[in-house]
């Protein structure tokens, strides 16, 4: 019997990226992030709990560029991760595997995240 010259189990250079493919492992990126985030939280919760001196680094902190631009990237991961699960939900229940509408969908999930994400930075910009 000849030896094939595939691999043993498959990897990554084996499958073929697909959109739903790329937005499934988007989903699971995101909950790992928004675990993450609540690092980011607690710190600022004991900060905030510590005093005034600990509470003033934290916010220097998150009004740096740098704190600005993971919390904006953060707004993001929350409504992707919102919006992919309630897809997740209708697959769920048995609607939406066609694959125009699973296409479909995920096109309206990046949407929503990246409008709810701009909309919510400029209430917090107009707030101000």
């Amino acid at each position: 019997m000849a030896r094939s010259e595939r691999p043993l189990s498959p990897h990554l250079q084996v499958y073929r990226w697909y959109f739903t493919m790329a937005l499934s492992i988007g989903h699971r990126v995101t909950g790992v992030g928004m675990a993450l985030g609540l690092v980011l939280l607690t710190w600022w919760l004991l900060a905030l709990a510590s005093g005034p001196e600990a509470f003033a680094t934290v916010q220097a902190v998150m009004h740096s560029w740098l704190g600005v631009l993971v919390l904006f990237v953060y707004t993001f991961v929350l409504f992707y991760h919102m919006a992919n699960g309630v897809r997740h939900l209708a697959w769920d229940a048995g609607y939406g595997y066609e694959l125009p509408v699973a296409i479909n969908s995920g096109i309206a999930v990046l949407a929503f995240a990246g409008a709810m994400t701009v909309v919510t930075w400029l209430v917090i910009a107009l707030g101000r």
